[in-house]
């Protein structure tokens, strides 16, 4: 009796020294293929991302450690208003990130960069994070191979934080979104949710399938002619009708390889600017507006003074003019591709996706990704004004 007694407290005693002397930390491998190592209990998280990294966050329901943000675009509200031929004006209020609509105490958050600028190291050691997630592909760290975000890298190891780098949807030598899964994954394995992690990736990545299967059979002959067209003020300003996307960029990866349309913009280049006749040369079939130094509804180039020399393009006057969501600071892809991808295809394709409402795939889309109730993500679709996909249905 008394030797298991013994035996009873010599096994306690090696629990709680085991205990005692475990690992407080755990190693996380990013997007470098570095190990960074992280406190296994996390409660504090800075972030630099324009909304990918607070938007798994927000899915995975662990929010509410986030203290301190990169970018402003995500804890602010927009405005967007412009006139049309007839004297009126339409304006839209209230634009946001998903995240922030969802989060709005996150306005309340340290924002330790703008976009563009210096992050602000002073700030976010204040914030004492346990781990710092740095998105590269964010307008703060928006090359992999700029110098600036590698020494900002750099910089924030030194302070002694550990530092998560993922690689957003530019980083890579061919455009594509399939390093979004990744990076969910990295960030699934610091919150430790494989669960969720596999969920969310699996949805987002059927979405892609479906519209890829879709239109997988369409004949190069029968590709429509597609463009993302930017209605830029600043365009405007420098004497150009907006901007366009050339074939090396993801904005073409979504319309040839996902949509299996034709990017009829045959040059290369990220937001080139071009005139009137070039855009009345190119002709397209659809287009498909996006933020460009603001936001962008169909009525726009239907309407606005400015695009009348516009109305004889054929997707003007065949009525085949679709907008993306709302996306200040889109330098990356974010959570909500899927929806750039569905409005480029249903634009495309009106016939091959006739069984598809856009405005009520949208809800469904807010609801599976963010888990929300259907009167949040009616919420969702207005402030990324998307409520211009009702007026289809009327």
């Amino acid at each position: 009796m008394f030797q298991k007694f013994n035996l009873a407290i010599f096994i306690l005693i090696a629990l709680f020294q085991s205990s005692c002397f475990a690992s407080t930390t755990r190693t996380i491998i990013d997007s470098r293929g570095v190990e960074v190592k992280i406190p296994v209990n996390i409660q504090r998280v800075a972030t630099i991302s324009d909304g990918l990294v607070e938007g798994i966050m927000t899915v995975f329901g662990v929010q509410d450690k986030l203290v301190a943000v990169g970018s402003s675009c995500i804890q602010r509200n927009f405005q967007y208003t412009f006139p049309s031929v007839d004297g009126t004006e339409h304006t839209y209020d209230d634009g946001m990130n998903p995240v922030f609509y969802l989060n709005p105490w996150i306005n309340n958050l340290p924002c330790i960069s703008q976009s563009s600028s210096p992050i602000n190291y002073e700030v976010l050691v204040k914030t004492n994070p346990d781990v710092v997630l740095a998105r590269i592909g964010s307008c703060t760290l928006r090359h992999i191979d700029d110098e600036n975000a590698q020494k900002s890298i750099e910089m924030l190891e030194s302070i002694g934080i550990p530092v998560i780098v993922l690689y957003g949807t530019t980083c890579h030598e061919k455009p594509s979104v399939s390093g979004i899964s990744n990076e969910i994954s990295i960030i699934g394995n610091v919150f430790n949710n494989p669960k969720k992690t596999k969920e969310l990736s699996d949805y987002l990545e059927a979405q892609i399938q479906f519209i890829k299967d879709r239109t997988n059979g369409i004949k190069e002959s029968d590709k429509e002619n597609t463009i993302i067209f930017g209605l830029s003020p600043r365009a405007r300003k420098n004497g150009g009708a907006g901007q366009i996307f050339g074939l090396d960029t993801i904005e073409s990866f979504f319309i040839e390889t996902i949509a299996n349309a034709k990017n009829a913009y045959r040059e290369s280049g990220y937001f080139r600017t071009i005139n009137t006749e070039q855009i009345l040369k190119i002709d397209p079939d659809v287009i498909v507006l996006c933020t460009a130094y603001g936001y962008h509804p169909p009525k726009e180039l239907y309407n606005a003074p400015y695009y009348q020399n516009l109305q004889d393009l054929k997707a003007v006057r065949n009525k085949r003019i679709a907008a993306l969501p709302w996306s200040p600071c889109n330098c990356s892809k974010r959570l909500e591709y899927p929806i750039d991808a569905m409005v480029i295809a249903t634009a495309s394709y009106p016939d091959i996706f006739k069984d598809i409402t856009l405005a009520d795939w949208l809800l469904d889309f807010y609801k599976n990704v963010y888990g929300v109730d259907n009167e949040t993500a009616k919420k969702l679709r207005s402030v990324q004004w998307m409520d211009w996909t009702l007026e289809e249905i009327k």
